[in-house]
């Protein structure tokens, strides 16, 4: 039998992602027999077309060439799994969606007309089918870790769909809503963190998403108790998964 082929790729993102499959360190090396690493220039320049048998891909679709590249990996990919809230849900730069692009150039940029981007900003799977995706800003690396030991070992990946208020429970953090009566997205957020906001006393800020579980428009009056007024609330929604929760708020 061959050995399967791996391959990484970028869309419009930070890296932070790619560097977390980088920094599995000792847990890669154990990998690295098992898996052919094809294609990752942020680990290597040399590089090999495909077809690709497991194909992880980092990022948002911002503008024409990223929606033109991510149908050709589709096309090279046996699966497809998409990495980090920018694959998965537009991440911090769907923030575009909900204001005048055009204004935007003008006021950043000196130079707006060469900018060449979307309206939008979205996730990987509004453009092509998606096998699996893995949430977070930036992913867990555990998490990575089992999507591509199950890949080798044929099966689905085992990552929960609970929320960080389970997480909370497990390593016995004490509830900063309940307690103190600070803002938290912990109860309508996918786990996967570690529930690392909590356990230092902040409110959690949703980087993995709406979990599978989520009532959104419950939480909202907590978030008004706790002094949030509307604008603050919208602000408070929108970071790193802008555009589910947005969803999960639409009648």
């Amino acid at each position: 039998m061959t050995t399967p082929t791996l391959a990484v790729f970028k869309l419009a993102s930070c890296d932070g992602c790619q560097l977390t499959l980088l920094d599995c360190e000792d847990e890669l090396l154990a990998l690295a027999g098992r898996i052919d690493v094809a294609h990752f220039l942020e680990a290597s320049s040399d590089t090999r077309p495909g077809p690709y048998d497991l194909t992880l891909v980092e990022g948002s679709v911002t503008t024409a060439a990223d929606a033109r590249r991510i149908r050709e990996i589709r096309g090279c990919s046996r699966f497809l799994v998409t990495i980090g809230a920018c694959a998965t849900a537009g991440g911090v730069q769907a923030l575009r969606n909900f204001a005048d692009v055009d204004e935007f150039r003008r006021t950043v940029y000196a130079r707006p007309e060469y900018i060449d981007s979307l309206a939008t900003s979205t996730p990987v799977s509004a453009h092509v089918d998606v096998d699996f995706e893995l949430r977070g800003c930036p992913i867990d690396r555990g998490q990575l870790l089992e999507v591509i030991t199950a890949f080798l070992a044929g099966r689905k990946p085992d990552v929960p769909d609970h929320s960080v208020c389970f997480a909370c429970k497990r390593r016995g953090t004490v509830c900063v809503t309940v307690a103190h009566g600070t803002p938290c997205l912990g109860p309508v957020t996918h786990a996967g963190c570690g529930a690392i906001c909590p356990a230092y006393g902040r409110g959690c800020y949703g980087c993995f998403g709406p979990s599978g579980s989520t009532d959104l428009p419950a939480l909202i009056p907590l978030l008004r108790r706790d002094g949030m007024d509307e604008r603050d609330t919208e602000r408070f929604l929108h970071t790193f998964n802008a555009l589910p929760f947005d969803e999960e708020l639409r009648p």
